[in-house]
């Protein structure tokens, strides 16, 4: 039976079940159940700390899990990134008083707190400088007001928390992290591992796309499919009336709302947007 391992709690949790359910595999647990049993699958999830997870890959305890990118680089497990899965981004930056002069440069003998010591202490070897590292688990950016460090390296997402405290980004991000399917040497290879892969990859290329119907004049077919290629060509159906077409294709959501404007333009009508919940390329 394959063992996966998925963050007990926080948004990591949350996506990491959101994506596996609806790939199909039961994960979701209704109380604080430490595992969850897939019979139909052969899996079994085991909810645990994410800071833990990529040790337990590396170790065999499971065979693969889900965790940050940031969690596994500082962890220094010997585990491989087998999948990207888009959510839970955010940046590992250096922060310092605003106006303070401070730059990871300037750091050599300075206190600088944080939740993921081995992640900074290799960054500022790259440019020679030794600073006193102070581990905290948590509220990292409040350490300075409280005396302990001069300046700090943590995980951000909007920057807000670091200007509520008075502080101010410095240098360029460490590390941009997201969550990771992770897996060690060589257990990649597995045949349940791999096919959870692909259907993980399917929900991936869905979120990036949706599929557009609309119909539109045979005069103006080129014109439109070239706007709609999809991933291979468009589909194309007769309608009642001989002098217009359907066409359906995806589309990348990013691109959506142009491309809806530039059909209509071109006297397409009935244009709709769906949802897709997997799909293969």
């Amino acid at each position: 039976m394959l063992k996966v391992a998925i963050p007990n709690k926080g948004a990591l949790s949350e996506g990491a079940v959101e994506i596996l359910a609806t790939a199909g595999y039961r994960c979701r647990r209704y109380g604080r159940e430490l595992s969850i049993l897939d019979r139909e699958h052969d899996i079994e999830f085991l909810y645990l700390r994410p800071r833990d997870i990529a040790v337990y890959a590396a170790n065999g305890v499971v065979d693969a899990g889900i965790t940050g990118r940031d969690l596994s680089e500082d962890s220094q497990a010997n585990i491989v990134e087998v999948l990207p899965l888009g959510f839970g981004k955010s940046r590992f930056c250096y922060a310092a008083p605003k106006g303070a002069g401070i730059t990871p440069a300037k750091m050599q003998g300075l206190r600088v707190a944080t939740s993921y010591p081995n992640i900074v202490t290799n960054d500022l070897a790259k440019i020679g400088v030794k600073a006193n590292i102070v581990k905290l688990d948590g509220a990292v950016e409040i350490s300075i007001q409280l005396g302990v460090a001069d300046a700090i390296a943590d995980v951000v997402d909007s920057g807000r928390t670091l200007m509520e405290a008075g502080l101010e980004i410095i240098g360029e991000p460490v590390m941009y992290s997201e969550a990771v399917l992770v897996a060690a040497p060589g257990k990649a290879d597995n045949a349940l591992i791999a096919q959870l892969v692909r259907r993980v990859q399917g929900i991936l290329v869905a979120r990036e796309y949706c599929l557009l119907e609309y119909v539109a004049p045979k005069a103006r077919l080129d014109e439109v499919c070239s706007i709609t290629p999809g991933v291979k060509s468009p589909t194309l159906s007769p309608v009642h009336d001989s002098d217009w077409m359907a066409v359906a294709a995806m589309v990348k959501r990013k691109e959506l709302n142009k491309v809806i404007d530039r059909l209509s333009e071109l006297g397409a009508h009935g244009i709709i947007a769906h949802d897709i919940k997997t799909c293969r390329l």
